[in-house]
This record gives C-alpha cells, structure tokens and sequence, in this order.
C-alpha cells in the first residue's frame, strides 16, 4: 500500500489474547489514515463512572489503597460500569464508597484514560444534595472518606499532590461549573 492511498483508521482484524474480569487484552490490526498498516496492542474495558461529591465547600474525596500505584491515592469515588449507564454506576459507586446518595448529578463529560493502548472512558459528574445512606464496600476496597475544601483540592490537583487523573480532570471540571453557577 502506498502514501497515496489513505486509510480510515479501521480495525481489519483482532485477536484476543486474555480475557480478565475487568480488561481484555487484545491485538488489533488496523488500517491508519496514512494508508499504512500497524498492530496494536489493546486493553479493552466497558468504561467507567465517577464523582465529585459536594457538600457546601468540601469535597469528599477517598483516600484509597491501590496496589497497582504502590500505595494510597487520593481520589474521588469512582467504578466500572457492571452493564449499567454511567449515570446509574455514579449514583451506586458514591453509595457504597461514601455512603451518600447524590440528590442531583450533573455531567461533567468523559475522559480517554489512556488513549494510547486502551479504550476505557470514564464519564465525570458532580454529585449534589448529597443524602447519607449505608456504605458497602467491597472486600478488596480498603478506602477512607476525607473531606476537604474544594478549593484547596483543586489547588493539590494543580500543584501535583493528587494524582489520578479522573480525579484532577473531575476537581478541575467541577470548580469550573461551580463558578459558573
């Protein structure tokens, strides 16, 4: 194939080399817009959902065990979508990780978490009018609630101090709306 013939960036073929129970790895080929061939080494994921959580100033943020990072993140709650909408995982998510029910979530859009070699999106919302209701985390969530002003969590994600991405893309988002409304 030449330069001068252009692809689309259409798969032509996959092949899956694991399948997890939260990922499938798989190698694509694909047809690039440059008219060339490559394979591509895929993490497939259903995506995800996650929330800021607001009560008056304060955002209630999880301070939470991840193996994966070698320690603790700060982070805000957050899960997979278990063939639910996002919606639905947000509002089920910041029950069992914070055990409050959000009164109004507002769309904060999505992210690529990693475009790169994976095709995991994860919607953001705000979570207001938060109501308390009955924590349950899961067995391998090791997690505490710390609130914190959200100004000075905004200013932690700016300076590097919080990490996870969702987490700066969703404290960035929600200050942006908050002072906006």
């Amino acid at each position: 194939m030449t330069d001068s013939v252009k692809g689309d960036g259409r798969r032509l073929s996959s092949r899956t080399i694991f399948e997890g129970r939260v990922i499938d790895v798989a190698v694509d080929r694909v047809l690039l817009p440059n008219g060339r061939q490559h394979e591509f080494e895929m993490i497939r994921h259903l995506g995800a959902a996650a929330v800021v959580p607001v009560i008056e100033d304060r955002v209630l943020l999880i301070r939470q065990y991840r193996y994966a990072s070698g320690g603790w993140l700060d982070e805000i709650p957050g899960g997979k979508l278990d063939g639910d909408d996002p919606e639905t995982c947000a509002r089920r998510e910041l029950v069992e990780e914070i055990g409050y029910r959000p009164g109004e979530l507002i769309s904060l859009g999505w992210i690529w978490t990693t475009p790169g070699f994976t095709d995991e999106k994860i919607h953001l919302y705000l979570g207001q009018n938060l109501e308390p209701a009955e924590q349950a985390l899961e067995a391998h969530e090791v997690i505490e609630v710390v609130p914190v002003p959200l100004a000075e969590a905004v200013r932690r994600a700016a300076r590097g101090d919080i990490t996870d991405s969702k987490t700066v893309c969703g404290l960035l988002r929600a200050a942006s709306v908050l002072a906006n409304s």
